[in-house]
């Protein structure tokens, strides 16, 4: 470690006891400090660290989560950004604050931002790379799925010697050839599904075969443009899967159970998107040599975490704060709520901050009209945005009537307490959601920090 190394490391870590100490917060100011002092401390930092980087559009921080909570039932300490703070700022804050304890192995597993793959990847050569799904988002900042991914790619180009651990039901991971071993995971529910072949809806992105710009089609589609997919003008397919989904068992907004090979495993959370969140930990967890048993026990005793799905109680309600930042994400959550069988409030808050994403029309793009309007008996909307929020709802078919509008967090949270359902789903932007749970941590409902 060189002298401006060191310093900056010092500098870093007492910068991160005293915001945390003192000030109760900062997830990625300390790393900041550090970098100004040498911008690539986190080379050093990360000096011994056989490093994961999970990345992609949607379930970086859950699959994050759950990597970590199965690896560490072998490998004991496991270094992580649990904050989702995944820009390198952050993922140099993470090492700052990881207090080495004794491990096996000494393992980094890492939420990181799709445009800062590359950064993260030329100081810390990666051992593996997480590849979850690539949708639409943030289009003001992304650009289209091809751009996102070349940004992904580009820091892959670095570590050549790295594993690639991929979804396989997505078209785009299987359409750069790299030198790198890759192993495939992907839904596999029905072997006589070959015989199907249907294309996708209209409003499908990321439909056009990557190899000749045809469109493709499907054997067999699970959610958006994720599922067993060929070219019939070309012949490119999905690759041939190592780990698979077999079966959905059951589904409610709060439970999964599924069959991943031949055993049934159990998730406290909703959404069949968290199924794929769930087989990308598994697969990941099999690299790493972990077992079934293993696996099965960590998923049992998966956690909450902040701002998905995250479960809160309040007077005698039951909160459920979902993040949704994109059309795919937030159809899959409208598809989960489906599942509710009681009937239970809505909420939704709509910022426009450049967290979120400044361009706001992607809520028309997400199919509010699908969702069973007899089970939602009063509707909140707010943030910076709620005009917008609340026109796209009464376009949908919501009655005006049962909508309630607040402008603040304080009001959202009286409001909360009016409610006349015990089931309340809060479904918000990021910012929205930071402001929210800053609120609730204000009045001693849920704690502060992440």
């Amino acid at each position: 470690m060189s002298l401006k190394s060191g310093i900056a490391k010092f500098a870093g870590k007492s910068s991160y006891w005293f915001l945390h100490n003192v000030l109760k917060g900062g997830t990625s100011f300390p790393g900041e400090f550090a970098m100004k002092i040498d911008p690539e401390v986190l080379s050093s930092l990360g000096q011994g660290y056989e490093t994961v980087i999970v990345t992609g559009t949607n379930g970086k921080t859950m699959t994050t989560a759950l990597i970590v909570e199965i690896l560490r039932k072998k490998y004991g300490d496991i270094l992580t950004n649990p904050s989702g703070s995944n820009m390198l700022q952050g993922i140099v804050t993470a090492f700052l604050a990881h207090k080495n304890k004794k491990a096996k192995r000494k393992i980094a597993v890492l939420e990181v931002d799709e445009a800062n793959v590359k950064m993260v990847s030329k100081l810390l050569h990666p051992s593996v790379f997480v590849l979850t799904n690539i949708f639409r988002d943030q289009m003001d900042r992304y650009g289209e799925i091809y751009t996102t991914y070349d940004k992904i790619v580009n820091g892959i180009k670095l570590a050549p010697d790295a594993t690639i651990i991929a979804n396989g039901d997505a078209s785009i991971f299987s359409s750069v050839k790299l030198p790198n071993k890759k192993i495939f995971y992907g839904f596999k529910l029905a072997d006589d599904k070959k015989e199907n072949d249907f294309k996708a809806p209209v409003n499908t992105d990321g439909v056009l075969c990557p190899r000749c710009d045809h469109i493709l089609h499907y054997h067999e589609r699970i959610y958006a443009n994720l599922g067993d997919f060929f070219c019939p003008n070309c012949g490119y397919h999905r690759p041939n899967l190592t780990y698979t989904v077999n079966k959905i068992i059951k589904q409610t907004p709060n439970s999964l159970k599924f069959q991943m090979g031949n055993r049934d495993y159990s998730i406290n959370i909703g959404g069949t998107y968290n199924i794929y969140n769930a087989l990308t930990a598994y697969s990941v967890a099999r690299y790493f040599g972990l077992t079934d048993d293993e696996v099965a026990q960590a998923f049992e005793e998966n956690k909450r975490i902040f701002g998905r799905q995250e479960l809160i109680k309040y007077n005698g309600k039951q909160i459920d704060l979902i993040l949704v930042k994109n059309p795919v994400g937030l159809d899959e959550v409208l598809h989960m709520l489906n599942t509710e069988k009681d009937n239970y409030s809505l909420v939704a808050l709509l910022n426009a901050n450049h967290a979120d994403g400044i361009d706001t029309s992607w809520i028309w793009d997400a199919d509010f009209e699908g969702l069973d309007k007899k089970k939602v008996k009063r509707l909140l909307v707010g943030g910076q945005r709620w005009h917008d929020m609340g026109f796209r709802l009464e376009v949908a078919g919501f009655d005006p009537g049962k909508m309630v509008t607040t402008t603040d967090d304080d009001s959202l949270i009286e409001e909360l307490d009016k409610l006349p359902t015990k089931k309340v789903y809060i479904l918000s932007t990021y910012t929205a959601l930071l402001s929210l749970r800053k609120a609730m941590a204000e009045k001693k409902i849920i704690k502060a920090g992440m």
